[in-house]
């Protein structure tokens, strides 16, 4: 492995532990020339994906589209780039858990809104907004409306006996 530091093409594995379910194994190296650190990833080498994109044309699945979505979405947001990374690693993993060799960037939206709904909210709406092209402000609050009445829904209603039940005293 070619060092990112001096580029030496040579280096040894200092650590090396599988992650993402065991489909990817995460090696920590030193270069043999100047010491430098860095990390690799492995991971197995899939058939290609494509996508389908919304004006028909097809081009191949890139896990980094997905991440740079994400990262302006959750700007400024309390999403940290691991969670960024496990979103990416949880939408390949159901994409590719499809079967399919081509997929169509409908899916792949659907996907990543629905897990990143349940890690922040406005990151959400921020996907949402640009992913489903919102061309007025009724269509952001129907968004808005359906993504509040789910959270009604799962919180459970709490009952509060009144001060005041019209009783006696």
């Amino acid at each position: 492995m070619r060092c990112p530091h001096c580029h030496h093409n040579g280096s040894r594995v200092v650590d090396s532990r599988p992650t993402d379910d065991g489909r990817v194994i995460r090696r920590r190296r030193e270069c043999e020339a100047c010491g430098f650190r860095f990390t690799t990833f492995e991971r197995i080498e899939a058939s290609p994906l494509l996508v389908i994109k919304k004006n028909g044309t097809r081009e191949e699945f890139n896990r980094e589209k997905i991440l740079r979505g994400l990262i302006r979405a959750a700007e400024k947001r309390p999403v940290g780039a691991d969670e960024m990374s496990k979103i990416v690693d949880e939408v390949e993993n159901k994409v590719r858990g499809l079967g399919e060799n081509e997929v169509s960037s409908q899916i792949i939206g659907e996907y990543v809104m629905n897990i990143l709904a349940k890690v922040d909210e406005i990151a959400y709406i921020r996907f949402a907004s640009v992913y489903r092209q919102f061309k007025d402000m009724n269509v952001f609050m129907k968004e808005l409306k359906d993504m509040m009445a789910k959270d009604k829904k799962v919180k459970k209603p709490t009952t509060h006996k009144d001060k005041d039940d019209g009783g006696e005293a």
